[in-house]
């Protein structure tokens, strides 16, 4: 969210000094990420000492909290653990909206720095421990399954037979033009992910713990060079391929080609056979998944300031020569070659 939203700095400070014993002396919004439903804070203590406080609105599940927090609690160093409050759970209500405080580090996300070599190893490394870990079957339980819901090539759809209206607002009629100029790549993309949802669902493959948004705004590197995933909103038991579709897959990180990010970053992950049709499927998937959440953001409401014409540039970008379309069309050829 890179608007602040209308809500007394003073009501936030009084939460965190209710809830997690934390006397803010300076609390500063930080004009960050492409998600309009979530707000970030820095908060200073007496003793100088740096929070991450998130405030989440609208959709929220208790596994993106206690989710990483087991995982850190196992030794996967790579997690940034949610604190726990007065009383123990690791979120609070304030209003719409649910605060949880982090450790604050100082650092760059992928879009602003490139991973290192190593970097891309480890980040490897950290995947398969989360992919392999042994979770216990109470939280596994908890996780949401992968279902192959067919409602963003749906609500896709229902966009594309409105983008011939006219909008007064000017992103948003720009967002309706580019519908026009795109509508055949989209109703194939949305064609290739609903054929490949049916075959995965019927040819199962094992499911595993994934992250599902590894993308590089996820990726946080401070400047001693450790590397954390953050921002576990939306944790599922899916195919690993949820995960490792973003490697190679042209999700914003800087200064590699595809092959050199998966060969550095399968150096730490290690061998594994890759399904084609799934690593096809959740790409395309995700790039419809986008078209229809910023299609929501910009057609649905004329709200959001200066989050708009930044959902606009995201939307735009997934057509760009050598990103997410092309990466998806990529991983396809194997599926339509026969290959697999």
């Amino acid at each position: 969210m890179l608007e602040k939203p209308d809500l007394p700095e003073e009501r936030i400070s009084a939460c965190l000094m209710e809830q997690y014993d934390l006397k803010a002396v300076d609390l500063a919004f930080l004009p960050l990420g492409a998600d309009v439903n979530t707000a970030v804070y820095r908060a200073l203590d007496a003793g100088g000492r740096a929070w991450f406080v998130k405030l989440r609105r609208g959709n929220f599940a208790e596994i993106s909290v206690t989710l990483p927090r087991w995982l850190c609690d196992q030794g996967i160093r790579q997690i940034i653990p949610p604190l726990p409050t007065r009383s123990g759970r690791l979120w609070v209500e304030m209003g719409a909206y649910r605060v949880i405080l982090y450790p604050f580090l100082e650092g760059q996300d992928g879009y602003a720095a490139a991973c290192t070599e190593a970097q891309w190893a480890e980040l490897g490394r950290a995947l398969r421990c989360i992919h392999t870990a042994a979770v216990p079957p109470e939280l596994w339980a908890s996780i949401p399954r992968e279902t192959y819901d067919p409602r963003w090539r749906a609500a896709v759809n229902g966009f594309l037979a409105r983008a011939d209206e006219a909008f007064a607002e000017p992103v948003a009629a720009e967002c309706a033009a580019l519908l026009r100029e795109q509508r055949e790549m989209i109703l194939n993309l949305v064609e290739r992910a609903d054929c490949l949802a049916q075959r995965l669902q019927a040819q199962p493959l094992p499911e595993v713990v994934c992250h599902s948004d590894i993308h590089a705004g996820n990726i946080l590197m401070t400047a001693e060079g450790s590397l954390f995933i953050v921002d576990w909103d939306n944790p599922i038991r899916a195919p690993k391929e949820r995960d490792l579709m973003y490697v190679g897959g042209a999700q914003g990180f800087k200064d590699m080609t595809p092959q050199m990010e998966e060969m550095l970053f399968y150096r730490g992950y290690g061998p594994t056979p890759v399904n084609p049709a799934a690593l096809a499927y959740y790409r395309y998937e995700r790039i419809v998944e986008d078209i229809a959440a910023f299609c929501e953001q910009l057609l649905l409401s004329n709200d959001g300031g200066a989050d708009r014409p930044l959902g606009l540039h995201y939307l735009k970008s997934n057509f760009q020569p050598g990103n997410t379309i092309e990466a998806a069309y990529q991983a396809d050829i194997f599926v339509y070659r026969g290959l697999f």
